[in-house]
This record gives C-alpha cells, structure tokens and sequence, in this order.
C-alpha cells in the first residue's frame, strides 16, 4: 500500500505540473508562478491531495543543491576569485543593512534583541532557486545585473554558516543536536573543504576516467549524482549550507574534461527537482493563518518585499545597472528565501524563537515567493515597455564626417574595424552597448554611444554625405528595420549588413541588399577547409576547391530568394547545387591530373 501511496503522489505531482506549468509559461506568466500554483492547487488548502509537505520539501531541496553543482561547474576557480569585490561588496551590503532594517522593526514592535537579529538575518536571504530560475529564463544570468545578483546569492549561501552557529549564542536554551550541528569548529570546516579540495582535484578525474572507460552510461549518471549527494551530505553533517557545497565541488569541477558530461547528465534531475521544490513552497503556505490575521500576514509581506526592492535598487544604482533595469533586479531578488525555513526551524529548536512567530515568518517567507513572478510580470508589462529602445543615457556628441560609418562594435564588427583602420580608414562608429564602448576605447579605439533606428542619430553622424554603412550588430529585425529606414531616409547610402543565417541572409537580399555577409559562413569554411587539410588534401587544390564551393553556395543563395517561402522548391535547388558541385569538383580534379601528367611527360622529354 505505502509503495501505491507514493506512486500515487508522484502522479499527482506530474499531473500538476504537466497542467498547471504550460499554460502560466503560455500567458506569460513564467514556470516559477506555475510550480507554486500547483503546490497550492494540490496542498492541503487547496485540493487537500498531499499532506507530508515538510517531507516532500526537505527532499525537493536536493533541486538547490543540484542547481548550484551546475553553476559551479560553469565557474572557475580564477573567475570566482576575481568575483570576490562582488561578492563582498554587493552580497554583505545587502544581507547586512537588510538585517539591521529588519531587525530594528521587529525590536520596534516588542520583541526581544535577539529574537529581532535572527528575524533580520532570516528574512534578509534571497531565494537562491527562484532567483537564478527566473535569470536563466530571462537569460540574465551573465549580463552585469545578473553578475551582481548572483555575487548576492553566493554571499548569502556563505554567511548561512556563520547564521547558525550564532543561533545557540542568542538562545535561551540550547538543544543538543542544534548545539552539536552549530559550533563546529573553524578548523574542522577548514579541514573538510581542503579535502574536498585534494579529492576534487586529484582522484575524482581518475574516478572518472575509470567510469567512463566502462561505457555505460547509466553508471556514470550514478557516479555524478552520488558525487553532488555526498558533497550535500558532507556539508550537512559539519552544519555547512549543502548548497555552498556543492557550489564548491562544482568549481572544483570547472576545468575537469568531464565538466560538460556532469552538467548533461545532472541537468534533467535538477530541473525535476527544482520544479519539485517550488510545488512544495507551494503546499507549505498555511492558508488557515492567512484567513485568521490576514492584515499582519499581507502588510508584513508586502513591507518586507518593498523594503528588500529598496536596498536592492540602492545595490543596483552602486553597481551602475542600467537604470530601466534596476528595478527588475530589485523585484529579482525582492524575495525571502529557503534558508529562512531552516534557519527560523533551528532558532525554534534551540529556544531563541517562538514556535508561534516562526511559523508566521514562515508564511511570510512563502508569500514573499509567490509574489515574486507577480512582480516581474508588471515589469515587463508596466515598468519596461515605456522605456524599450530607450536609455537613460544621452548620445554621444560627435563631430566626425566620415564616408563610413559602422554600426555595432562587437566581436563581429570590431574585425571590421581593425582592418579598416589598418587601411587608414577611419569609420565612426556608432554602438548601444555601453559596456562594449567602454571596453573598446580602453583598447584605444574611438566608438560613440547611439541608437541607429533613431532617426535623429543618422542625421547627427552625418548619413546625408557619407557614401557607406556597414549593419553588424544587433539582431535581425533589429537590422531589418534599420535597413528598411536607410534605404526610405538615406538612399543614397551603400549598404553592407550582417545576415544572421542563411534565411535571414535571404530575407537582406529579397529586400534590395546586394552585399549580404553571414556571420558564420566564413569561418565555418574555413574550419572546413582545415579539416580537409589534416585529411591530407593539399593547399593548391584547398584553395581551388574552396572558391569554388563559395560560388556555387553564393549562386545557390541567390537562385532560393525568390523561392525561400517555398520548402520543396529550396529543397530541390539545394539537391541540384550539391550535384552540380560535385560534378564540378570532379571535372577540377580531372583537369588537375591532367596537367600534372602533362607536366611530368614534358620533363622526362
């Protein structure tokens, strides 16, 4: 029965999420909000499907575990270091003035000191797994707000540690087991990440290199989720967040061979789990407390989550985020996190916290989540769309009249310009991305802050008498519409653009832009080119070959315009150009031999 139970559960659990989740990710309403719906649809306030809800949420916290085993993989040890002014500055500002905001309301209100302290550190926590969630759905994670966010979190992660052992020195009575698990010593923290460290660094790869020389795939899988288990385990018997310890076994990692290997085989587990988790958030929300003092439970939340917004915004405005974006980053981490729920469960345990306060701390923690999603929704429908294409900072002012001008210095454009000014050209070059400008003129190069689709900036960079404009950055409709302006404003401007593939490519040449380049062609022909080369072809006829492979794809190209809505026509032109290809190919190689056996006969003549 107990085994039809918890095959029950899980169905109810997929069920949920299966339901629930595509349709908010279908209204736009994200997978976070999604998940906690479902936990509370199938909670005991909702449907009243599940009961073990602590149980079901210790589990799930596996999800954290696993998701920062990820980012740590994705972080080397030289990278994390370098990240320590971050780290320090951003994540102990915010946790420390948060707690002391926190702390002092709390006293306020008649609570003992030590009571107020913990409450301030434990609301003070972002939540890890909601945070770095709605970043990579928002692919923010290694954008400069993103970047600071996670300095927060990582920060938060470290000081759980130094919050729990302060636990029993604030209680008036202390427990055992709570004791026992808060005041290792430093030194035997120390102790377990060194051998962390050497194990890591030094047996794991042959471990690996053992498992993986087996082929079996399935043992592998093992091998890496036991590795994430007993780092967590590990760091939960020396009383050290199994989260942080499994970051750290995770940086370890970063510069293994079998970094991508672990993170392909974890990543499907961790998003199960992490779902898992947020179900679980979800159920925990005691809606009976909610109906009893809904005021205090809602003014709280409300108090709470306006309060974090405003230190976060303050961080955000330091750290020199773009202004439209600081206060998504505030609403991004505006939340209490999961560590709360532990950390208010052992200031219980050892008597420096009423059962009764923790449990409303607890709500309040579990509200906080849920509005999170909610907050980011009115960003992007409220607060963003009035400023989109918009920046707080002014345009350049420029004084160049130059006949080029370049557009976008980025990774592709920047190879333009190094081989324009190489030719004593001088193109003024327009970029809106504020940290590529800065990057590039520490370099020595002159960029200009600028939005080409305004069509004051044109007329400010002097598109009247220049004779050609070169479309690299951005993406494509971006340079669609760029493109379709130009040729309306400024015909007399000769038009070179970046085509991202070879449909949008297609849609530039459809549309009148004869000098179409795309971004990967000719550096994956050259790659090719290479691989032909180890394969012993010789360079004569690699360099033959490969201008006339670029003909034929240039023909090809042009020959598809016309038809590139049609899929059978694109189809059958592609067959026919590789056919022809070949048979051209195969008449050079021919021709080839046969001057070199002409040649050879006329030597020995």
């Amino acid at each position: 029965m107990e085994n039809n139970g918890f095959l029950l559960s899980v169905i109810i659990y997929m069920s949920a999420a299966v339901i629930l989740v595509p349709i908010f990710v279908r209204i736009g309403l994200g997978s976070v909000l999604g998940y906690l719906i479902a936990g509370i649809a199938i909670g005991p306030w909702g449907l009243g499907l599940i009961g073990n809800v602590d149980d079901i949420l210790h589990f799930s916290e596996l999800g954290v575990v696993l998701l920062l085993f990820i980012i740590g993989l994705e972080l080397e040890p030289r990278k994390l270091w370098g990240m320590k002014k971050s780290i320090i500055g951003a994540g102990g500002f915010q946790v420390g003035f948060t707690s002391l905001l926190v702390a002092g309301i709390v006293f306020t209100l008649g609570f003992s000191w030590e009571t107020a302290i913990l409450t301030g550190l434990g609301l003070s926590l972002s939540s890890t797994a909601i945070s770095l969630q709605l970043l990579n759905e928002k692919r923010l994670i290694n954008t400069p707000l993103g970047k600071t966010g996670f300095s927060i979190l990582l920060f938060q992660d470290i000081s759980v540690v130094p919050i729990i052992a302060l636990i029993p020195l604030l209680a008036s009575k202390v427990i055992t087991e709570s004791s026992e698990h808060s005041t290792v010593s430093g030194l035997m923290i120390f102790g377990v990440f060194v051998g962390i460290f050497v194990v890591g660094r030094y047996a794991l790869r042959h471990i690996f290199r053992f498992v993986a020389s087996t082929h079996l795939p399935e043992i592998f899988t093992a091998l890496s989720l036991l590795l994430v288990c007993g780092l967590a385990y590990t760091m939960h018997i020396i009383g050290v967040s199994m989260a942080l310890g499994a970051f750290l076994g995770g940086v370890i990692l970063a510069d293994s061979e079998y970094r991508h290997a672990l993170e392909s085989d974890i990543q499907p587990f961790k998003g199960m789990l992490l779902g898992l988790f947020f179900i679980s958030v979800g159920m925990s929300i005691d809606f009976g407390l909610l109906f009893t003092q809904p005021l205090l439970i809602l003014g709280a939340t409300l108090g709470l989550v306006a309060l974090k917004s405003t230190v976060l915004y303050l961080i955000a405005w330091i750290a020199r985020i773009e202004s439209i974006k600081r206060s998504l980053f505030a609403f991004l981490f505006s939340q209490s996190g999961e560590f709360a729920f532990v950390l208010f469960g052992f200031a219980v345990t050892a008597g420096a916290m009423s059962s009764d306060l923790s449990d409303k701390l607890t709500l309040i923690v579990a509200m906080s989540m849920v509005i999170t999603p909610i907050l980011l929704i009115a960003y992007d429908r409220l607060i963003a769309p009035p400023f989109d294409g918009e920046d707080d900072r002014p345009m350049d002012h420029i004084e160049e009249d130059n006949e080029v001008i370049l557009v976008g210095f980025g990774r592709f454009g920047q190879v333009i310009g190094r081989m324009l000014y190489a030719n004593n050209i001088n193109p003024t070059v327009i970029e809106n991305n504020p940290d590529h400008i800065e990057r590039v003129r520490r370099f020595g190069y002159k960029a200009y802050y600028g939005d080409v689709l305004k069509h004051d900036v044109l007329h400010t960079i002097g598109a009247e008498k220049a004779k050609l404009i070169i479309l690299t950055g951005g993406g494509a409709e971006s340079i669609n519409q760029a493109i379709e302006m130009i040729q309306r404003d400024f015909p007399n401007l000769t038009i070179i653009a970046r085509a991202k593939d070879r449909d949008h490519a297609m849609h530039l040449i459809d549309n009148g832009v004869v000098d179409v380049t795309r971004e990967t062609f000719f550096s994956a022909v050259e790659m090719g080119k290479k691989t032909l080369s180890h394969l012993g072809i010789i360079n004569e006829e690699l360099d033959r070959m490969v201008d006339t492979y670029i003909d034929h794809d240039v023909q090809m190209l042009h020959q598809q315009v016309s038809n590139r809505h049609d899929e059978k026509a694109l189809i059958s032109i592609a067959r026919t150009a590789r056919e022809q290809l070949e048979i051209t190919l195969e008449a050079d190689r021919k021709e080839r031999n046969a001057e070199a056996s002409a040649k050879q006969d006329t030597a020995s003549v």
